[in-house]
């Protein structure tokens, strides 16, 4: 997989909208459900349930991917991942409340 941009000799960042369904009639579901929440929190922002908006450069999102592919189980659960690329400003549209902080925008502790 390769979504990587280059303009001169810089990889671009993109914004990837993951999605995921996970079968939480076991336990195990529950688990599996738990643990690709956390893994998308850690590289971008909740905008709906079971949805993500990541900011991502190459090797993050074939990391986050493998992480996420090896936690699911393929015969019951899915995920999406949309690569929107690196002007995804002009393609996005909110209407309604914003969850959190835009997922380009820094945190400060």
């Amino acid at each position: 997989m390769s979504i990587r941009y280059f303009y001169g000799n810089e990889a671009m960042i993109l914004l990837v909208l993951i999605t995921y369904d996970v079968n939480t009639e076991t336990a195990a579901g529950k688990k599996r459900l738990r643990q690709v929440a956390k893994q998308c929190v850690n590289y971008g922002r909740r905008v709906q349930n079971s949805v993500f908006e990541c900011i991502l450069d190459n090797a993050q999102c074939i990391m986050l991917k493998s992480m996420l592919t090896d936690i699911i189980d393929e015969e019951t659960d899915s995920l999406r991942f949309y690569y929107l690329g690196n002007k995804y400003q002009t393609k996005v549209d909110h209407v309604g409340v914003e969850r959190g902080i835009s997922a380009d925008q820094p945190l400060i502790f």
